[in-house]
C-alpha cells in the first residue's frame, strides 16, 4: 500500500510505483471451472463479513443464472500476514460496502470477521486448492502460475470483466500519477468499461537520509528496470507504468535525493 504524504514526511521517506498489478477471487467448487463463477463487490463483502454462508445463497444465485451452485458451506480464506494484497482487497471492499468500511476498514493487516488465514499468496492459494467450497483472494500472477479457478466480476461501470493485464492498465489510465503528491494513488474501483475493480501498484520506499551512493545504486537499478525490465514484468502479469509517470519518477528522485 502507498504511504500518505504525511507519513512519508514524518519518517523522512520517499516512495514511487514500479508496476501495475491486480488480484482476484479464487475458488474450489466441484464442476465449476475458471471464469464460470460471477461475483460482485457487495456479494464478496458479505461473504467476507460472514453474512453469506452457503454457495447457493440467493445473492450468489442471482448473479449466476443457469449455474448449478452447490448447497455447500463457504470457507473463507484470507492472508494471515500483513500485506499490500490485503490492503488492496480491503480497500476495494471499503469502497463498495459501507458495512465493511465501518466494521473492518482497510489496512495491510485487519481483524477478519470470519475465515482461516494462509501466509502469503502461496498460502492462500494452497488452502483454496485443498478445501472444497473455499474462496480466497490472490494476486493475478498466482492465478496464472497455479492455474487456479478465478471469478469474473462486475466493475464500477456495471460491466462484467475478467482479470487481465489490460484491465489493470485500464484502471491506471484513470488516475494521473504525475499530479499526485508523492504518487499517492489507489487504483481500486476505478471507472471504465474494461477496468478491473481490484487493481493496484507495487511500491518502493527509500530513505532520504541514506548514503547518497546507496540511493544512487538503488535508483540506477530501478532506472534499468523501467527501461529494460518491462517485458519481464509483462511475462509475470505485471504491467508497465506510462512513460510520463517514469519521467515524473526520475524528476522526483532528483528533487528529493539530488541524483
Amino acid at each position: 500500500m502507498p504511504l500518505t504524504p504525511e507519513q512519508l514526511a514524518k519518517n523522512g521517506l520517499i516512495q514511487f510505483p514500479t508496476a501495475i498489478a491486480g488480484e482476484d477471487l479464487v475458488y474450489n467448487l466441484p464442476g465449476i471451472k475458471a471464469g464460470e463463477l460471477i461475483l460482485s463487490g457487495p456479494v464478496v463483502a458479505d461473504i467476507y463479513l460472514g453474512k453469506i454462508k452457503l454457495w447457493n445463497d440467493p445473492a450468489i444465485a442471482k448473479l449466476n443464472p443457469g449455474l448449478e451452485l452447490p448447497d455447500m458451506a463457504i470457507t473463507v480464506v484470507h492472508r494471515s500476514d500483513g500485506s499490500g494484497t490485503t490492503f488492496t482487497f480491503a480497500d476495494y471492499l471499503s469502497k463498495i460496502s459501507p458495512e465493511w468500511k465501518a466494521k473492518v476498514g482497510a489496512n495491510t493487516s485487519i481483524a477478519w470477521p470470519v475465515g482461516v488465514g494462509g501466509k502469503g499468496n502461496e498460502g492462500v492459494a494452497s488452502y483454496v486448492q485443498r478445501i472444497r467450497g473455499s474462496i480466497g483472494y490472490v494476486e493475478y500472477a498466482y492465478i496464472l502460475e497455479s492455474k487456479l479457478d478465478y471469478a469474473r466480476m462486475y466493475n464500477r461501470d456495471g460491466k462484467l470483466v475478467s482479470p487481465s493485464l489490460q484491465g489493470f492498465q485500464d484502471a491506471a489510465a484513470h488516475v494521473d500519477f504525475t499530479k499526485a503528491k508523492d504518487f499517492y494513488v489507489i487504483l481500486t474501483d476505478q471507472p471504465g468499461p474494461g477496468t478491473w475493480p481490484i487493481s493496484g501498484c507495487t511500491w518502493q520506499i527509500l530513505r532520504k537520509d541514506a548514503p547518497k551512493a546507496t540511493n544512487e545504486a538503488v535508483t540506477k537499478f530501478f532506472d534499468w528496470g523501467f527501461e529494460k525490465g518491462q517485458s519481464m514484468a509483462r511475462s509475470i502479469a505485471f504491467g508497465p507504468l506510462p512513460p510520463s509517470t517514469v519521467d515524473a519518477i526520475k524528476a522526483y528522485w532528483k528533487h528529493n535525493l539530488g541524483i
